[in-house]
């Protein structure tokens, strides 16, 4: 189901995030960004792990010191979690998201190119992404580590539209956290939410063009 908050915009191109979006893999980082910080005796919950997503080191940090004071240093705790999805990966693989071959094919058949932005690295998008015959759908890869400045600050989006050739307000920003919502709205694409391991609350609402129950309802909103 897919609902709107905006009139329909018209389209030329749509951004996608990765991890929540195009992967199920949040439910993954959700588990590690735990399992790091208890590795180093700060007791993180499932609810405190979420405010970790897509968020850049700066306010990864000062995320982390908010929950659990000056000593949880986030690059050593990062490095940790890093380590433990990426051993769970290798054995176990990631799986796709519903929905998503449908939208792509969608927007080949409409002639709407499509690029990633998502604040992973490069190599770990190619790494994820290729083995599901999904990395070469997309014109155009922008990481986190490609701008000066990561999610919540607009640099990726703007980036991601211009790599397409755009303007942001001619794009779809399909995210999945509140801190990649800002990053867009932001930017000043048009934001479509695809909840995933939570619903939205009223300081995310606002900003939505539209929210989506699957990414195949992203569809209704092409032209």
């Amino acid at each position: 189901m897919l609902t709107l908050y905006k009139e329909k915009s018209p389209v030329r191109g749509v951004l996608f995030d990765v991890d929540g979006v195009i992967l199920d893999t949040e439910c993954l980082y959700s588990r590690f960004w735990m399992e790091a910080c208890h590795f180093y005796g700060f007791p993180m919950t499932r609810e405190q792990s979420l405010q970790m997503r897509s968020l850049n080191e700066t306010a990864g940090q000062e995320k982390l010191h908010a929950l659990f004071g000056p000593a949880a240093d986030y690059a050593v705790i990062r490095q940790k979690r890093i380590a433990l999805m990426d051993a769970f990966v290798e054995k176990e693989g990631v799986a796709p998201k519903p929905g998503i071959y449908a939208l792509l094919d969608a927007l080949d058949t409409r002639g709407i190119p499509c690029a990633i932005t998502s604040s992973s690295p490069r190599l770990r998008l190619e790494s994820y992404l290729t083995p599901l015959n999904l990395y070469h759908r997309f014109a155009k890869v922008v990481s986190g580590y490609d701008v000066p400045r990561g999610k919540p600050e607009p640099d990726i989006y703007l980036r991601g539209a211009a790599e397409l050739g755009l303007q942001p307000g001619e794009c779809l920003a399909l995210e999945d956290s509140p801190a990649g919502i800002l990053s867009a709205y932001r930017a000043g694409c048009l934001p479509v939410l695809i909840p995933d391991q939570d619903h939205p609350g009223e300081d995310t609402l606002w900003m939505l063009c539209a929210m989506a129950d699957n990414l195949a309802d992203v569809i209704e909103l092409l032209p």
